[in-house]
C-alpha cells in the first residue's frame, strides 16, 4: 500500500505543476496576443526647425547697390535721394 500511496502521490504533483505551468503559458500567451492586437500608438515627431531667417542685407550693402542702379540710369537724382534717405533712417 506504500508504494500505491506514493505513486498517487507522485502523480498528483505533476499532474499540479503541469497544470500551474500550463496556466502561466496560456495567460503569457494571452497578454502577448492582447498587446499585439493592440494598435500601435502613432509616433511622435517633433515639428521642422523654421527655415533660417535670410541673412540681413547690411546699409552698405543697400546703398552700393543704389549708387550702381543710379550709374546705370535706373534711378534719376531725385529717387537716388529718396531711397538713400530710406536706408539711413531705418
Amino acid at each position: 500500500m506504500p508504494g500505491l500511496l506514493r505513486g498517487m502521490a507522485r502523480t498528483a504533483v505533476v499532474a499540479g505543476t503541469a497544470t500551474t505551468v500550463s496556466n502561466r503559458v496560456s495567460r503569457r500567451q494571452a497578454n502577448k496576443w492582447a498587446q499585439e492586437d493592440a494598435p500601435a500608438p502613432e509616433p511622435q515627431y517633433a515639428p521642422p526647425p523654421p527655415p533660417p531667417a535670410a541673412p540681413a542685407e547690411s546699409r552698405i550693402d543697400k546703398l552700393t547697390k543704389l549708387g550702381e542702379l543710379k550709374a546705370q540710369g535706373v534711378l534719376t537724382d531725385e529717387e537716388f535721394a529718396q531711397e538713400k534717405a530710406r536706408i539711413l533712417n531705418s
